[in-house]
């Protein structure tokens, strides 16, 4: 079984290359390009954005390009306001949702203004920003580099972290609504917690733009992951050798605009095979745990795109079990950091206040590796969930999120708020 994981990752790894370099070699001719003739194609939806689902149930909202310090443009979609409570001209506490790896801020609002975190929040009387990491869907952007040339690609989860973020977080604050603020809470899920942890350790400072930290599913150390592909690859991948020096640095899987595009519409709510994708879920997913309104819209916008650096720093982490820098072999680890090994990053920094939301059943994040983790964090909340079955994908499907995870959520921002005099 471990050599099919491996053989099947591999050959996703070198279709993936001639994918995506092909069009950046002289001389390599792009077979897809060459017969992806735009008069032969069949006429398709136009694709909703975040910003676009927001909007058809009435919320106002917003699609922000915000450029980082190293050039990338990254998007950020925003709920300003409620129009139920048209609490527009009145000073709003900030929230910030970062997605995780392989998503995009979709996933967010996946079941609605009646259960989906960010539609609470607004209602709540919070302005609401939803970040995309480099790579995404609506993230593709950069000052002078295409996504097809390679260089694109070289990026991991840290460097997400200290200038995404960062960005992110600096320009929320700097808004209309913001400039009287020096701080915001903050959601992160999955690979969103990760980039929360490396930057809040790696630029300190940062923790006082913090008032309230969450994370779903927290991914650092990685030791115990249950996942069996992570598990089965990570000897392979998790080490600087050639395996990694030929599955690193580029998109994951290549993009396929028409391929994407006929699945997106095939499961949008108004499309004609809607049942189709419908039936697809319901096969793939039982048990009456997930939402399957919803889940088609997530089939339809993801997976949204990453580096396939991003998922070797994560195999990195699970072979050696420490949460530190990306690995780039003994020799150049030297020229970085100073050290043959990586420099590990320093998390007792970590000072703002953050709240750690874990399951018995996640297989992404095992609970004797986040407790190990949050051990060493000095202002931490521990909320292990009650449900044994919460899954890592439960936060953004699973039917009572409103109940086990958005509320209390809510709760803890507002009890905030108040001790604080409303900012």
């Amino acid at each position: 079984m471990k050599n099919r994981f491996v053989s099947l990752f591999l050959i996703l790894a070198g279709l993936a290359v001639s994918g995506i370099h092909s069009a950046a070699l002289d001389g390599v001719i792009d077979l897809y390009k060459l017969y992806d003739n735009p008069e032969a194609h069949v006429s398709l939806k136009g694709k909703l954005t975040t910003a676009d689902r927001i909007a058809s149930h009435g919320y106002p909202s917003e699609h922000h390009y915000i450029p980082t310090e190293d050039g990338y443009v990254v998007g950020a979609f925003r709920i300003p306001y409620s129009h139920k409570l048209q609490n527009q001209n009145q000073k709003r506490p900030i929230a910030f949702l970062q997605h995780g790896l392989g998503s995009c801020s979709d996933a967010w609002i996946l079941q609605g203004p009646d259960n989906s975190l960010p539609y609470l929040l607004a209602d709540a009387g919070y302005d609401v920003w939803m970040g995309n990491a480099r790579g995404t869907a609506y993230s593709r952007n950069h000052t002078t580099l295409s996504t097809e040339n390679p260089n694109f690609w070289k990026f991991s989860w840290h460097e997400i972290a200290v200038y995404d973020i960062t960005a992110i977080i600096d320009y929320a604050l700097s808004t209309e609504n913001g400039k009287d603020q020096d701080s915001l809470h903050y959601v992160g899920h999955s690979q969103g917690t990760t980039v929360y942890f490396a930057l809040m350790s790696s630029l300190p400072e940062y923790n006082e733009k913090i008032k309230t930290a969450h994370m779903f599913a927290p991914v650092a150390i990685m030791k115990n992951m249950a996942n069996p592909l992570v598990r089965a690859l990570g000897p392979y991948l998790g080490h600087q050798g050639i395996y990694a020096t030929l599955f690193g640095t580029q998109e994951f899987l290549p993009h396929n605009d028409f391929v994407m595009s006929l699945f997106f519409n095939i499961c949008q709510p108004d499309f004609l095979l809607r049942p189709v994708c419908e039936n697809a879920m319901q096969t793939l997913y039982s048990g009456g745990r997930v939402n399957m309104t919803a889940m088609p819209d997530a089939m339809a916008t993801h997976p949204a795109g990453c580096s396939t650096d991003q998922m070797l720093h994560y195999l990195q982490e699970q072979q050696s079990g420490y949460f530190r820098r990306f690995d780039y072999g003994a020799k150049k680890n030297l020229l970085i950091y100073g050290t043959e090994e990586p420099a590990e990053y320093p998390v007792e920094l970590i000072t703002s206040a953050v709240h750690m939301w874990y399951s018995d059943n996640d297989a992404m994040a095992a609970v004797e590796d986040v407790e190990k983790f949050a051990s060493r964090l000095p202002n931490k909340f521990m909320h292990h969930m009650l449900d044994k079955m919460w899954t890592h994908g439960d936060y953004a499907l699973n039917r009572e999120v409103r109940k086990y995870v958005n509320e209390p959520v809510i709760a803890i921002m507002e009890e905030y708020e108040q001790k604080n005099g409303g900012m």
